[in-house]
């Protein structure tokens, strides 16, 4: 048996079962602000003592692993995240996030760009709803 599992006879807790413990009390006595607070003092002490490559190394392994994980690749992982925000945020979040999108988008190329972007969504439909054309034999 491993030593983080609970023993059944003996009626003690877990490792895993005192650390949710432990961590829902702190949530409650503390909330988010402190999560952030001592988030923030964390990574600055790590910064200093460890330089910004050490960020960019990890990043990388993080993204290389990220890369080989079958979860990923196959498009399980954003779609399960995408449900849960659907889920916790509802439909107005996605139309305020789109509002803002396009609000920056627009910032950022001008309303010329929506023309132009809309002409060349409107040929590609056009070209997918055509019937098919008929090859000339010759």
């Amino acid at each position: 048996m491993a030593e983080h599992e609970k023993p059944q006879d003996t009626g003690k807790m877990s490792v895993e079962e005192a650390g949710r413990k432990g961590g829902a009390a702190t949530r409650e006595g503390h909330g988010p602000s402190f999560y952030r607070k001592i988030g923030k003092k964390g990574g600055a002490a790590t910064l200093e003592k460890h330089g910004p490559d050490f960020y960019r190394e990890i990043g990388k392994k993080g993204g290389e692993a990220r890369a080989e994980d079958h979860d990923i690749q196959s498009g399980a992982t954003g779609r399960k995240g995408g449900e849960a925000t659907a889920v916790r945020h509802g439909p107005e979040f996605y139309r305020e996030i789109g509002k803002k999108g396009g609000v920056a988008t627009a910032e950022k190329h001008g309303a010329q760009f929506f023309a132009r972007i809309g002409r060349k969504g409107g040929e590609t439909r056009a070209d997918e709803q055509a019937p098919p054309r008929k090859q000339r034999r010759g």
